[in-house]
């Protein structure tokens, strides 16, 4: 019998001998890869943390005691261990499980998590409510080194670090390799600061110093000087030791014994407690080991060859926003580009790799990459700055008080904007249009397809202020097929003529106007379809003119309703008081979980049959009324 079978709760594994575990490591590394390559997910991260959850879950007792995993998409092998395993094929599907934590999907998941540099804050707000409550458990945040990029996390380790609250954070760095000799010192030295009776001596004796008149005061100085010099000549992690946190380690990440006792240790240490781990992420399979980017969020792949794919023949939205950044970039050499530790992910990669001088990458600080844009717009330069919608709304107060305050030239390129499907509820990028459109000074423009994204780019270089630019994951659909024209003075664009109802679609959207088109003529419905792909400023002269030739105005965008687009035309139809009917499709007031786009939209209404059922009802109730009207009975 499989070890991996006898696994349903964190209690049968602690059940198991501990020489069984790397083998049961083994065994939910193979599991992972099998599904992983059947739903797609994050790979690479959850290949490298395989020996550090089992350790943590074999030392720890959750859910008694709280683990809380920054980011969240490395919770898989948690999900297995906690009762998970037999749904794991709904992994990432609607009505499935999430790839993050999800406190209504198990008592194990503390924290949901889903933006990085979270956890630390929220571990020491667990932590500090468990001590005014009289509670007793150990709360355990996990954080890449990636996530230590961002400010928050350090904000969160300084107020931490600066208090008695027993709190542990396992550092996981995959970024470095873990050398014999410095693992070893590293290992002595972890064994000799956790030992209790050498924290009780160290006490006494400086107490015991301090009180000898005349002389104990300057020894005690003296040793504390001695000590430090001899702690930053020896302690790989003295900035963590200056913060106030017992550090420990390097400790290398996919030894299980190794884990195992320094997760025994930190448990008996008082006050913070920083673990120092290093893994290797993509461990177990060739692939994601070479290049672990590359397998940090995979679609279904065959595990035999990897995941290969046609650049060419599936042109992204973001790859060809990185490919025209830099043909532009050959011609303008003030043209720089941002980034928040996703290069590859935003299309960015070409970029860096013909002009690393003018390229950065500033880890994951939202709040910094903006405010560094608008310093190098401040003096001359024109900053591109590629964040994925989700993340963005991170640094809101830099956009409007950096940036636009300040009528900077800068460009935010807003990748994954509208749903964006699997990753549910944290990475919907659903609302850039409501937190961008109200502040003064911006430009937001999103693109029908690929080409209209290259059109856009170009203008926005031609603007002496902020300019946004928002366009989905993946492909342009079947709107890629269609022509783009010049932005002329940021005009929108009129796709069809018709009469009656005029239907304003925001980009992603255009896609499901073009089938609501075929839609609503086969019922009779000749409808004037726009690509809406200026949104703001609104162009005054076509939604004048629309509104005083239509019955109905349509407006259909990937963002919430709530100071949308759609708003905004409803705003201008009142204050103009125009008498026209003004339908709006967009998202609701909820969270939107995850689930592949399409079954999204049709659960969401956002589906061209759906947008047709409800304009043709709309329509005969307003014939029917008129009808009434004209005999008299309205």
């Amino acid at each position: 019998m499989a070890l991996l079978d006898q696994i349903n709760e964190p209690d049968d594994l602690k059940k198991l001998d501990q020489g069984k575990l790397p083998a049961l490591a083994e065994e939910i590394r193979k599991f992972i890869l099998q599904h992983v390559s059947v739903t797609g997910g994050h790979l690479a991260s959850n290949l490298g943390v395989v020996e550090l959850t089992i350790a943590l879950h074999y030392v720890y007792n959750s859910p008694s005691d709280k683990i809380i995993w920054d980011v969240g998409h490395q919770s898989y092998v948690h999900k297995i261990l906690t009762s998970r395993k037999d749904n794991f094929y709904t992994l990432r599907s609607y009505g499935g499980l999430s790839g993050f934590p999800k406190r209504k999907e198990s008592v194990h998941d503390i924290f949901e998590t889903g933006h990085s540099s979270t956890s630390i804050s929220a571990a020491l707000g667990i932590a500090r409510a468990r001590d005014l409550k009289k509670e007793l458990y150990h709360v355990i945040a996990v954080v890449g080194d990636g996530a230590l990029t961002g400010g928050m996390a350090f904000e969160a380790m300084n107020d931490a670090g600066h208090s008695d609250t027993n709190l542990t954070v396992i550092l996981n760095d995959n970024e470095m390799s873990i050398s014999q000799n410095v693992g070893a010192l590293a290992t002595h030295l972890t064994r000799i600061r956790s030992n209790p009776r050498y924290n009780w001596l160290k006490k006494v004796v400086e107490s015991q110093l301090r009180g000898l008149p005349l002389i104990g005061r300057p020894m005690a100085n003296g040793i504390e000087k001695l000590k430090n010099s001899l702690k930053y000549l020896l302690v790989p992690g003295i900035i963590f030791e200056e913060m106030g946190f017992t550090y420990m380690g390097p400790v290398n990440g996919h030894d299980l014994n190794g884990l195992v006792s320094v997760f025994e240790r930190a448990k008996k240490v008082k006050g913070p407690v920083l673990i120092h781990v290093i893994t290797k992420k993509g461990k177990g399979y060739d692939f994601s080991e070479t290049n672990p980017e590359r397998y940090h969020g995979v679609p279904p792949f065959d595990l035999e060859h990897g995941c290969e794919q046609d650049i060419e023949a599936n042109m992204t939205y973001s790859m060809t926003f990185g490919r025209h950044l830099t043909s532009i970039a050959e011609k303008n050499n003030d043209i720089v580009a941002i980034t928040v530790a996703m290069p590859e992910g935003t299309g960015l990669t070409p970029f860096k790799d013909r002009f690393p001088e003018r390229f950065f990458d500033v880890g994951i600080a939202e709040q910094h990459a903006v405010t560094l844009a608008a310093g190098m717009a401040a003096n001359g330069l024109r900053p591109v700055v590629a964040i994925y919608s989700t993340f963005f709304q991170r640094a809101y107060d830099q956009v409007l008080h950096d940036v636009c305050q300040q009528n900077l030239p800068v460009i935010f390129a807003l990748d994954r904007a509208g749903i964006v499907g699997e990753d549910g509820e944290t990475h919907q990028g659903v609302f850039d249009i409501s937190y961008l459109q109200h502040i003064p000074n911006i430009t937001l423009m999103a693109p029908k397809n690929t080409s209209e994204l290259r059109k856009m780019m170009d203008y926005a270089l031609t603007v002496n202020g902020p300019v946004a630019i928002r366009y989905p994951r993946g492909r342009g659909g079947i709107a890629e097929s269609l022509p783009s024209l010049p932005l002329r003075d940021l005009s929108w664009e009129i796709l069809e003529h018709g009469c009656k109802v005029a239907v304003l679609a925001v980009g992603s959207m255009v896609e499901v106007a073009i089938q609501l088109s075929k839609c609503l003529k086969a019922r009779n419905i000749r409808p004037t379809i726009i690509n809406a792909r200026v949104i703001k400023p609104l162009d005054l002269i076509m939604l004048k003119q629309l509104a005083n030739e239509a019955d109905l105005l349509v407006t259909l965008e990937d963002n919430v309703l709530i100071g949308g687009f759609g708003s905004s035309v409803v705003q201008y139809v009142v204050a103009n008081r125009i008498d026209v009917h003004v339908l709006n499709f967009g998202i609701p007031d909820r969270f939107i979980e995850h689930g592949s786009i399409k079954r999204l939209r049709e659960e969401l209404k956002l589906d061209h049959e759906s947008i047709a059922d409800e304009i043709s009802k709309v329509l005969a109730r307003e014939e029917k009324a008129y009808a009434g009207f004209t005999q008299g009975t309205y």
